[in-house]
């Protein structure tokens, strides 16, 4: 049973009904065809990523730039689970390479040694994620001061720096923009050593400028908010416990 052109009658039954759907040129339904397509495409390209990454979400906005030059604001970045393809001399079974020992391997990703890991702050999967650079390991109660890089602590002495004797076992992490992340994370206050099991995964590739689709949907984005400090991001707590004087890394998730 059909209704012209060879296009069945959609009252002749579900599968008239579906062939219908897909044939007909009735302005409506080509324009939810079309958006039934384009979901489903969206889709399996999604579960590809995940299927590479391990990560979901794969993909990640970068909000601020704490990590300028070698990622900026509105940057999309592709996230890896941390364990794929990790060199043998990662530290442990953690999969993640740092810096200290990036430089004696040659390992270098986004720009210098060492992993850039997506981490949540303090393990809070409610806080904006942050995305920073792995800089060494350090074991818990360690008095890791004379390991750190004098011109990334602002103290004299373990006692006197924040997080130190490590309270715990983790990363100490740093933003690569020498201007509003002058100081290790551990050091600020963003987070404490960033446990294994923070971390979400690694970041592998960015993709310029198209995250700003997402960030501006989000509303990450605000008119008039000074370079390097985000909109929604992690708050990073200055030395002397006054208010945030460097900024982290935050990340809008894309979905």
């Amino acid at each position: 049973m059909t209704n012209g052109d060879d296009v069945p009658d959609p009252r002749g039954g579900p599968r008239a009904a579906l062939a219908w759907f897909l044939r007909t040129d009735h302005g409506a339904v080509l324009f939810v065809r079309e958006a039934v397509s384009s979901a489903l495409t969206v889709a399996m390209v999604g579960l590809l990523l995940f299927a590479v990454s391990g990560v979901w979400p794969p993909l990640v906005a970068v909000e601020s730039g704490s990590m300028q030059p070698n990622m900026e604001r509105g940057d999309l970045v592709f996230v890896m689970e941390e364990q794929r393809f990790a060199p043998e001399y990662a530290t442990g079974d953690t999969g993640v390479v740092t810096h200290e020992t990036a430089v004696r391997h040659g390992y270098s990703q986004f720009g210098g040694p060492g992993d850039v890991v997506v981490y949540k702050p303090y393990g809070n999967g409610r806080q904006t994620p942050v995305i920073h650079r792995v800089r060494f390991w350090v074991d818990d109660g360690e008095n890791w001061y004379s390991k750190a890089d004098p011109d990334y602590v602002d103290a004299d002495s373990c006692e006197a720096l924040r997080n130190c004797p490590a309270p715990h076992a983790g990363f100490i992490t740093k933003g690569d923009n020498e201007l509003t992340n002058d100081y290790y994370d551990q050091a600020r206050g963003i987070s404490s050593p960033v446990k294994p099991a923070w971390v979400k995964g690694t970041a592998e590739y960015r993709l310029p400028y198209l995250g700003w689709v997402r960030l501006t949907f989000a509303g990450a984005v605000t008119p008039g908010t000074p370079t390097g400090v985000e909109s929604g991001g992690v708050a990073a707590g200055a030395s002397d416990g006054s208010p945030a004087n460097a900024t982290s890394t935050a990340l809008t998730p894309v979905t």
